[in-house]
């Protein structure tokens, strides 16, 4: 079998880097590589050409995974024509629903990892890179008149409980409640 061209490589990583992100939020890190592998159309042994570790895996997976959610805020302010205010009540109302819910692998990285780095050990990158992006999210949810930490509490809570609850009628009544709680409507 020939070696893959550079170009390839580097297109071979990105791609076990989107599906590890998609997978880690959905089923959490705890997924084998092989698995990982399989569901990104490669081989089990091409991991280890691309990554030092797992563990080297999971912070790159974490931080592209916060790179994609940065990017909706951005596009969150362009919409609204960089009015904060309706940009964060559109992203408001777009986590707390039950598309959100529903899709954890293309969900908010987190409400998906929150469990897995809770048990991460010590301060490792992924940890770091989690915290930096609950950080920024936060930040990026604060008004002159609402904590951006109580709000991401609130709308974290929500969603989780939300997921843990899907199925009933309650699931939709919690995302409901603290929607309203953080909106204008509220």
């Amino acid at each position: 079998m020939g070696r893959v061209s550079q170009a390839q490589a580097e297109e071979n990583r990105r791609r076990v880097v989107h599906t590890a992100s998609r997978l880690f939020r959905e089923q959490g890190t705890q997924v084998s590589v092989a698995d990982l592998m399989k569901a990104a159309g490669l081989t089990h042994g091409g991991f280890y050409k691309q990554f030092a570790s797992k563990e080297a895996l999971v912070d790159e997976a974490t931080a592209h995974a916060f790179g994609e959610f940065g990017r909706l805020y951005q596009d969150g302010l362009a919409r609204h024509a960089g009015q904060r205010d309706a940009a964060q009540q559109a992203l408001i109302g777009t986590y707390l629903s039950v598309q959100h819910r529903d899709s954890a692998a293309d969900g908010c990285p987190v409400a998906g990892l929150v469990t897995d780095m809770a048990r991460e050990p010590g301060e490792g990158d992924a940890r770091r890179t989690y915290t930096e992006g609950v950080g920024e999210f936060a930040e990026w949810l604060a008004t002159e008149d609402q904590d951006g930490i109580a709000r991401l509490c609130t709308m974290l809570g929500a969603l989780v409980l939300s997921r843990a609850t899907k199925g009933s009628p309650l699931s939709e009544e919690i995302l409901d409640a603290a929607r309203e709680a953080l909106t204008e409507s509220g």
